[in-house]
């Protein structure tokens, strides 16, 4: 595989210096806005909002072991926070740094905004929690919990929406499921069920095409990125990935 573009904060006039420190290892990255920008967070503690492809911060903020983010309406982002964070925190892209509301929540790994429900969905050790907007259009926004489900093991790691499913793909320590988001179920998924250390699964939106990173053991890292329908596996030389995500392409 060919690499096309990176990002690096340490260097950039943008973050500020001790903030660009925080960004030793990416561990999530969602394309936004047809592709135009990037929401990137590392588990060193930084996260950030970039411009595609010019690279330039748009807003940046330091969450301990942060995760995950995702984009939220009216311009807000959710950051998941792992071991050393474990907890929730909501942002105002119009403002970098100050968190405006927290939660706790152990191991937080993966958050999924779920427009045609109006639901956060965020992913733990080994629950999955649904949260609603709550106060909103105030100064004092938060997310409402609405309900926990167990996950089907501990050691949860990506979360993702299947498009034009009720379903999201959860992947955790020993095995990857399905849950249906409409019924409040689990069910094993048809054909990463049973694979260890799966750590992000990503599919197209118009193919489904799917791709996932598996941590090549005992590392929580690979060197490849994996394919289903049909398997094959795409080395990627001089890296190491813990997740993939598609990045579509920009409409005029």
């Amino acid at each position: 595989m060919e690499k096309l573009w990176s990002w690096k904060a340490p260097g950039r006039t943008d973050p500020p210096e001790a903030a660009a420190r925080r960004f030793g290892a990416t561990d999530d990255c969602k394309p936004i806005r047809d592709g135009r920008q990037i929401l990137i967070s590392s588990s060193s503690g930084g996260c950030a909002l970039v411009d595609y492809p010019s690279g330039d911060v748009k807003w940046f903020a330091v969450v301990p072991a942060a995760h995950s983010i995702e984009l939220l309406p009216g311009d807000r982002v959710v950051v998941a926070a792992s071991t050393g964070g474990d907890r929730l925190a909501l942002f105002d892209l119009s403002q970098s740094e100050k968190p405006i509301w927290e939660t706790p929540f152990k191991f937080a790994h993966g958050v999924v905004w779920d427009e045609a429900r109006e639901s956060l969905w965020a992913l733990g050790f080994d629950v999955l929690k649904r949260y609603r907007l709550a106060d909103w259009d105030s100064r004092t926004p938060s997310l409402r919990l609405e309900r926990t489900y167990k996950l089907p093991d501990g050691g949860g790691h990506d979360l993702q929406a299947i498009p034009g499913s009720a379903d999201l793909v959860a992947t955790s320590r020993e095995t990857a499921s399905l849950f249906d988001r409409d019924k409040g179920e689990f069910r094993p998924h048809p054909t990463l069920k049973g694979r260890r250390n799966v750590k992000s699964v990503t599919i197209h939106p118009t193919t489904g095409e799917t791709f996932f990173i598996q941590g090549d053991t005992p590392e929580w890292w690979s060197r490849s990125v994996k394919s289903l329908d049909p398997e094959r596996t795409l080395p990627v030389a001089g890296e190491r990935l813990y997740k993939a995500r598609w990045l579509l392409e920009r409409k005029p």
